[in-house]
């Protein structure tokens, strides 16, 4: 079932020292549920003043200058009620309430993806993320924070003033490092309705982005190498490595060590991690340099 808010908030327009009042001045009421509220079109001098509250939804009743409104489903967008009175000297003074209609469990959906690209991203390259925002109202009030991880990376809002659902796309710029490898994008929406609204604003987030980093790991011949593919699995995954022609022969753990690199080691290093469920793959890229010899004057 669908559930919305309206939230009505006051808009005085003045003609003398006086002015009708509404109470509540911000009313929110859950899509379809019943709703009121009360005007004060005059409170002092109203011998003889025409008074009323202009609607389009819903009954008015009336006591003097106090017109009560009521509606026993609100399912309307976009209404406006206006109460006025008009005094023995033809001024009128006029007060709006204006709606806002929001989903309370809106977005529908929230969704993170990159924009122009679907492969493996580079070391030190920039690219954009999007964070698409389906099916939103009132986008006015909508607010977006960009995660890697557990780390927020950027706040966006909207600054369209659209009143009924639309779906709404912010972009991020990134440049991610090696040790985003394996990291995970999201995004999270959330509408910011206080303090008429609900006092824990609606909340919804993405699915998580997995990101592949290609970097090159730059090692000195003769050193130590440590290639850590550990991963977790239910049934534990098993490991399959493929090296580059002519070096180490084959191997099938999770972490590969070389004790003395040589030029041999130079490319890539894929490990494949596999269980009954799915399979993975992460690549390392090496790059073996000369050792540097200092050489000392008059030897």
């Amino acid at each position: 079932s669908e559930t919305n808010i309206f939230g009505f908030f006051f808009n005085p327009i003045r003609s003398g020292n006086t002015y009708p009042v509404f109470t509540p001045s911000a009313l929110v009421v859950k899509y379809g549920d019943p709703a009121n509220v009360t005007c004060v079109a005059c409170q002092k001098d109203c011998s003889g003043d025409v008074s009323g509250l202009e609607h389009t939804v819903g009954k008015v009743s009336q006591n003097g200058t106090t017109m009560f409104w009521t509606v026993d489903r609100l399912t309307e967008w976009g209404i406006s009620l206006q109460c006025y009175y008009n005094n023995d000297a033809g001024n009128q003074c006029t007060s709006i309430l204006n709606p806002t209609l929001y989903r309370k469990y809106l977005p529908e959906s929230v969704s993170i993806s990159f924009v122009n690209h679907t492969e493996m991203m580079f070391e030190n390259q920039q690219y954009t993320l999007q964070c698409s925002v389906q099916n939103v109202a009132p986008v006015e009030k909508l607010n977006v924070t960009f995660y890697r991880g557990n780390t927020a990376l950027g706040h966006l809002q909207s600054n369209s003033e659209q009143k009924k659902p639309v779906n709404k796309t912010f972009t991020l710029n990134i440049t991610p490092r090696r040790e985003d490898d394996g990291a995970q994008y999201w995004c999270e929406s959330k509408l910011e309705l206080r303090p008429a609204g609900p006092q824990r604003p609606p909340v919804v987030t993405s699915e998580k982005l997995p990101a592949i980093v290609h970097y090159v790991i730059t090692i000195t011949e003769g050193d130590t190498l440590h290639l850590n593919c550990s991963s977790v699995g239910n049934p534990s995954p098993s490991y399959t490595w493929t090296l580059p022609l002519n070096s180490s022969p084959s191997y099938s753990g999770s972490v590969l060590t070389i004790k003395s690199v040589g030029f041999e080691h130079e490319g890539q290093h894929i490990c494949t991690v596999s269980n009954t469920v799915g399979t993975v793959t992460k690549e390392f890229n090496i790059d073996v340099q000369s050792e540097c010899c200092q050489i000392l004057p008059g030897k």
